[in-house]
């Protein structure tokens, strides 16, 4: 479901789903993916709204996708025999993300 959130990192409210929540001593914060920005954002619950019903029917400007057998790969690094290599990583590291990027541009 896509909810409205407000982002302080835009300064406005946006259209966004909810990956996950955790509690804080402060209140619950949620993971959100905006829809609109393919940004992700952690969002207080007190800035988190029921989108209205025609704003839900408007598709989106942005989607999840991955890579096609594409899997992130990290350098592996032992200090104590002195070598360095590639292997599979759980997620892609910053410095593939900034390149991926700046390949797309």
């Amino acid at each position: 479901q896509v909810y409205v959130v407000f982002s302080e990192e835009l300064g406005c409210w946006c259209r966004a789903l909810v990956e996950s929540v955790w509690c804080q001593a402060d209140g619950f914060q949620l993971r959100c993916f905006l829809v609109d920005y393919a940004k992700y954002c952690s969002v207080a619950s007190k800035n988190v709204r029921v989108l209205a019903g025609a704003f839900a029917k408007i598709p989106h400007r942005a989607k999840k996708c991955c890579l096609h057998c594409t899997k992130p790969l990290t350098l592996h690094i032992d200090y104590c025999e002195n070598t360095a290599k590639i292997g599979p990583a759980r997620r892609w590291d910053t410095a593939a993300i900034h390149h991926f990027r700046k390949l797309l541009e």
